[in-house]
């Protein structure tokens, strides 16, 4: 398995990169001014990129940490580098990285369809709380929303040189 290299988001910069995969993940993508106002909410907005051994980024997770809780908005890995275990070195950095910062529960929302990203939540004790009807748009989809009731020191995986 290829290892990454995960590193804070800490430079406009550094947007650009991620937008790509951003665009090429989601059917309603954030944009350049939302990532932006992201970078500027210091204390409660985080986004951690996941770099190749050539540096190029692959992947992203974006979350929130509010009071005791970290509420992930988005991770994507660029699709030509998925299932290599890039979601999985990531997402095991953020919950390592929200515990350190406080949180002990972990929420999400994902499409009723997205299997792969299903599985992998499952993986990591997510279970799915509720629903929320009409969610997603393009096209129109419910939301499951998943928690992690309780966030324990997530172990360093394979894939995750952070």
């Amino acid at each position: 398995m290829e290892r990454f290299q995960i590193e804070p988001l800490t430079s406009p910069d550094q947007i650009d990169d991620l937008l790509v995969i951003e665009e090429l993940s989601f059917t309603n993508p954030w944009t350049r001014e939302m990532y932006q106002a992201e970078l500027a909410n210091h204390g409660v907005s985080y986004c951690f990129l996941a770099k190749d051994r050539t540096g190029a980024t692959v992947g992203f997770c974006s979350f929130w940490r509010v009071m005791d809780e970290l509420h992930i908005n988005n991770l994507a890995v660029l699709p030509s580098r998925r299932r290599a275990g890039v979601a999985t070195a990531l997402l095991s950095h953020v919950l390592r990285e929200g515990k350190a910062l406080g949180a002990e529960r972990a929420t999400l929302e994902v499409r009723r369809s997205n299997d792969a990203a299903r599985l992998l939540y499952e993986r990591f004790g997510f279970t799915v709380a509720g629903i929320r009807r009409g969610y997603y748009t393009k096209p129109l989809e419910d939301a499951l929303v998943l928690w992690l009731e309780r966030l324990e020191p997530a172990p360093l995986l394979s894939g995750d040189l952070s």
